[in-house]
């Protein structure tokens, strides 16, 4: 050991304090006022006021540091100003940062700043200090050893402690405050050391290639609930830091990477780059308040998500609309069940209708004479599926939802979805449903999936991240639609894409091409929510553009961008 040092090892835990030049004894323990300790005539020594002499100061913080390396913290918080708050922050400091050995080294002492005559403690500690007082500001080295989820590190720091004089006592004590732990905690806040998140993983597209946000910044919010879900899961390992803890118990500021976090391998999805690239594109030539999803419908692949604005609300997969007539392929799918009506049918389509004691129209009070069931869905009749409620059962689209095209299930999709809601309803309520109005409530995620079962004639959960990657479940819908009824939807989609409402959006694209489109009118909006559904061979998509107007004129062009760069 160094001349002039002193050391203490207690309990395997060990407190170095080096001296100054004549570094003096405990004061705190021995009366160093000379003979002025003892009265001739053995009266009890006067209490000492003014300032701490230098070697009160040296002795004072000799101690308090002794005692508080070798952890017995009420020793060392007896030797402060305040008692009780110095023992309940040294002994979270012990805890909290899983401290295995101290070892605090002491510098020259310096006068610390005069406080004003207000500025005394709560024991008026202070309140004597005056100009020209001895050096009474002692700084510190600190060395942790911090054993904390299974790693042995060591943090140094530096911090200070000011030695004061009680006034009640008249012994020189430590000015107790949270900066002598560490010199930027403040009242109320504490250490703790914790585990951090593993740095973050790649995300590739389906090519293999990274997904960056300054590329595709709709996925920018995308990326990140990914690398949050899936770091630990892809083998990454978190980091250990020393941070703030609050009072509120939330955490501050990071203060010391103890451990540094590593990234786990990639993580695949199943993005398309050029078309998540053509949904960005499109959905900003419509709204400013759109968003569009396409999906594979053989496998159920997510290909792209857009949103519009890109850093606002994900409307794509955790929206919560009125889809409007899009809902009609659930509908008339389960018109077609029933075996009651064909697309040749004849069905009706009048100006109006009234069930419920409400009267239900059609986009600009349209009739259609002598029409068929494939007229009306291609025309977008809401009369005409409403009146289907007479012979189709309560319950019955509900469960077709459901049953067949997934609506309501728990979709693991890799990221939080919102994954559609039908509650069951009853007369005008029962005819709100079955146009996509009332209760109902989609996202283009859904009503892209509902484009694709229609596709397939089978639900396929709608996945961004593929189910080899943490066997995570799949939903499942408890059956297929018929051939038969799935060759007559698909009759009835292709209808309108050719000639029908969805014509001027994706007629001119080739291959096998359904569509349906959607406005949906809500209270307090001077204008409907543009809504359209497509698919083009082995792709489908559907968009919304919320307070637009009439589908095909709005979500229309979105879809069929990304339809037309499918190739």
């Amino acid at each position: 050991m160094q001349r002039g040092a002193k050391g203490a090892v207690i309990g395997g835990v060990s407190a170095v304090v080096v001296a100054a030049v004549g570094f003096g004894g405990y004061s705190l323990y021995q009366n160093t006022a000379g003979d002025a300790g003892t009265a001739a005539h053995g009266a009890a020594a006067p209490k000492k006021t003014g300032p701490p002499s230098a070697d009160e100061v040296r002795g004072t913080a000799d101690a308090f540091l002794t005692a508080w390396a070798s952890g017995d913290v009420q020793k060392a918080a007896a030797l402060t100003d305040d008692p009780a708050a110095a023992a309940g922050q040294l002994d979270a400091y012990h805890s909290g940062l899983h401290v295995t050995g101290l070892t605090l080294t002491p510098g020259t002492p310096r006068t610390a700043p005069a406080p004003a005559a207000s500025a005394a403690g709560a024991n008026g500690a202070a309140g004597d200090q005056t100009a020209g007082a001895a050096p009474s500001q002692v700084p510190f080295t600190v060395k942790a050893q911090i054993d904390y989820d299974d790693q042995k590190t060591a943090w140094d720091y530096a911090s200070a402690l000011t030695v004061v004089r009680d006034s009640d006592s008249g012994n020189a004590v430590v000015k107790w405050a949270p900066t002598v732990l560490h010199p930027q905690l403040a009242p109320g806040q504490s250490l703790q050391a914790a585990v951090s998140s593993p740095a973050p993983v790649a995300i590739l597209d389906r090519d293999g290639k990274p997904l960056k946000p300054a590329d595709h910044p709709s996925l920018a919010p995308v990326i990140t609930e990914l690398q949050s879900r899936y770091g630990t899961k892809l083998s990454g390992v978190p980091g250990t830091v020393v941070r703030v803890r609050n009072a509120d118990g939330r955490p501050g500021p990071t203060l010391r990477v103890l451990t540094v976090p590593k990234a786990g391998r990639p993580l695949p999805t199943t993005i398309d780059p050029a078309l998540q690239t053509a949904a960005e594109k499109a959905v900003t030539t419509k709204g400013p308040d759109a968003a569009v999803v396409a999906i594979q419908p053989s496998t159920g692949a997510i290909l792209a998500i857009a949103n519009n604005p890109a850093n606002g609300y994900d409307k794509a997969v955790m929206g919560d609309y009125a889809p409007g007539s899009t809902f009609k392929v659930i509908t008339a799918s389960t018109v077609l069940e029933t075996g009651k009506l064909k697309p040749s049918s004849p069905l009706d389509c009048p100006k109006n209708i009234s069930v419920g004691g409400l009267t239900f129209h059609n986009v600009d009070n349209m009739e259609i004479k002598q029409a068929t069931m494939a007229n009306d869905f291609a025309a977008s009749c809401n009369t005409a599926f409403i009146s289907t409620g007479s012979f189709v059962p309560d319950g019955a689209v509900e469960n077709e939802a459901r049953d067949v095209f997934g609506i309501g299930l728990d979709w693991n999709v890799g990221v939080a979805s919102f994954d559609g809601k039908v509650p069951p309803a009853t007369t005008s309520a029962k005819a709100m449903t079955f146009i996509g109005q009332g209760t109902v409530q989609m996202n283009p995620l859904t009503m892209a999936s509902v484009a694709a079962t229609a596709r397939t004639g089978s639900f396929h959960q709608p996945y961004l991240v593929p189910q080899s990657v943490d066997d995570r479940t799949f939903a499942h819908a408890a059956r297929p639609l018929p051939a038969s009824v799935d060759a007559a939807l698909r009759s009835m989609m292709k209808l309108t894409a050719q000639a029908g409402t969805a014509q001027p959006a994706v007629g001119s694209l080739s291959g096998d091409v359904g569509a349906k489109t959607g406005t949906a009118e809500v209270d307090g909006q001077s204008k409907p929510n543009s809504w359209f559904l497509a698919y083009r061979d082995d792709v489908a998509a559907a968009a919304v553009v919320p307070k637009s107007g009439e589908g095909y004129k709005f979500a229309g062009p979105i879809v069929a961008a990304i339809l037309a760069a499918a190739g």
